[in-house]
C-alpha cells in the first residue's frame, strides 16, 4: 500500500489506517481478543501501518492493539487519545495536564510500547486552555514518551492556538461523502498550517458500504440505533443515495465502500481515512479502496450526485453535537 505524510514533521503512514474503536466500543459486544488480534495482524500483512485507539474505548482496546503489534511494533504507527474523566465519555471531559500525563503512562503500558506515536486530544475541554494541553503534550514529546500531537473534532480557533504552542500533526474528525462540514473552514486551515486530516467514520458509520437499508436492525449497544441519520425515514432516503454511489462503483468494478474511501483519498494528498471493522474480509475490501483511481469524470459524477441527493438527518443527537468544537 502507498504511504502518505501527516503534518510538517514527516509522520509517514499507510494511505489507509485501521480504526480500532469498534473492536470493543460503540457497535455492540466486544470482539474476542483472539479475533481482534487476528484482524490487526491481517491488516498489517495487507500493508496497513497506522492503527487508531483511545483510552475511551476501554483498556481492552489498547491492550488488544499492543499485543497484536508487538511482533512488528517498529513497523507501525500507534495513535491513541486522552480527554475524558476516568476515560469514560459519559463522565465528561478532562484534559487537565495531570490527567494527560496519567493517560500517557497508562497507554504506554497497555500498548506495550515505550513511545506513543500520535497522541490526540479526543475532544476540546472548555475548562482547560488549549495552550496548557498543547504544552503538556510538548513536554511529553521532549521526554520521549510521545512523538506527535493530534487533535480531534477541534475548531479553527483552537487548532491555531494549539499549533502555535506545539505543531499539530493531524486532526481526526468525521469526514466522508456523508459528512462534509469540514470543507468550509477546517480543511483550508489544515492546508495552510500543514496539518494532516484523519477522517473517522469515512464510510458514514457503515452506511456507505451499501449494506444498510430500511430493514436493518442494530445490536444492543450499537450507537447507530439512536442517531438521527439511521432512523426509519432517514435510513430509507440515505439508502437511495448509496444505491446511486453503488452504480458508479459497479462501473469501476469496485464496491461502494471502496469508492467512498477512494473519494476521500482524492480530496487531498494529506488525508488518511481510518475505516474500522471487526471482519477480516471487510478490512481487505476497505484496503482495496486505496487501489481505486477515480478519474475527473468519476469525481464530477459523484459531486453532481451529492449535490442532487443530500444526506437526510443529522450525524449526531443534539447532546452529542454539543461536544463538538466548531
Amino acid at each position: 500500500m502507498k504511504t502518505r505524510i501527516l503534518g510538517s514533521e514527516g509522520l509517514e503512514v499507510s494511505a489507509l489506517g485501521l480504526g480500532c474503536m469498534g473492536l470493543t466500543f460503540g457497535y455492540g459486544p466486544a470482539t474476542d481478543l483472539s479475533d481482534g488480534i487476528a484482524l490487526i495482524r491481517a491488516a498489517h500483512e495487507r500493508g496497513i501501518t497506522f492503527f487508531d485507539s483511545a483510552e475511551a474505548y476501554g483498556a481492552a482496546n489498547e491492550e488488544m492493539l499492543g499485543e497484536a503489534v508487538a511482533p512488528f511494533r517498529d513497523q507501525v504507527v500507534l495513535a491513541t487519545k486522552f480527554g475524558f474523566k476516568d476515560g469514560n465519555p459519559a463522565a465528561g471531559l478532562d484534559s487537565s495536564p495531570a490527567r494527560i500525563r496519567l493517560v500517557a503512562e497508562q497507554s504506554l503500558k497497555r500498548l506495550k510500547t515505550d513511545v506513543i506515536d500520535l497522541f490526540y486530544q479526543h475532544r476540546i475541554d472548555p475548562n482547560v486552555p488549549i495552550e496548557d494541553v498543547a504544552g503538556t503534550v510538548r513536554d511529553l514529546i521532549a521526554e520521549g514518551k510521545v512523538k506527535h500531537f493530534g487533535m480531534s473534532e477541534a475548531g479553527v480557533a483552537n487548532i491555531r492556538r494549539a499549533h502555535a504552542v506545539q505543531p499539530v500533526t493531524a486532526l481526526q474528525s468525521e469526514y466522508s461523502m456523508f459528512t462534509r462540514e469540514l470543507e468550509d473552514t477546517i480543511i483550508p486551515t489544515l492546508e495552510e498550517l500543514n496539518i494532516g486530516l484523519v477522517p473517522f467514520s469515512p464510510l458514514g458509520k457503515g452506511f456507505l458500504t451499501g449494506k444498510i437499508d430500511a430493514g436493518t436492525t442494530f445490536k444492543e449497544g450499537d450507537v447507530r440505533a439512536n442517531l438521527p441519520r439511521f432512523q426509519d425515514e432517514a435510513r430509507e432516503a440515505n439508502a437511495n443515495l448509496v444505491k446511486h454511489i453503488g452504480e458508479i462503483a459497479e462501473a469501476k468494478q469496485a464496491t461502494p465502500a471502496q469508492v467512498a474511501l477512494a473519494w476521500l483519498l482524492a480530496q487531498k494528498p494529506w488525508i488518511v481515512p481510518i475505516p474500522g471493522t471487526t471482519k477480516i474480509s471487510r478490512m481487505q475490501e476497505n484496503a482495496g479502496g486505496a487501489d481505486i483511481e477515480l478519474t475527473k469524470a468519476d469525481l464530477d459524477a459523484l459531486s453532481d450526485l451529492l449535490a442532487k441527493v443530500p444526506v437526510t438527518g443529522e450525524r449526531y443527537t443534539p447532546a452529542m453535537q454539543a461536544a463538538i468544537d466548531r
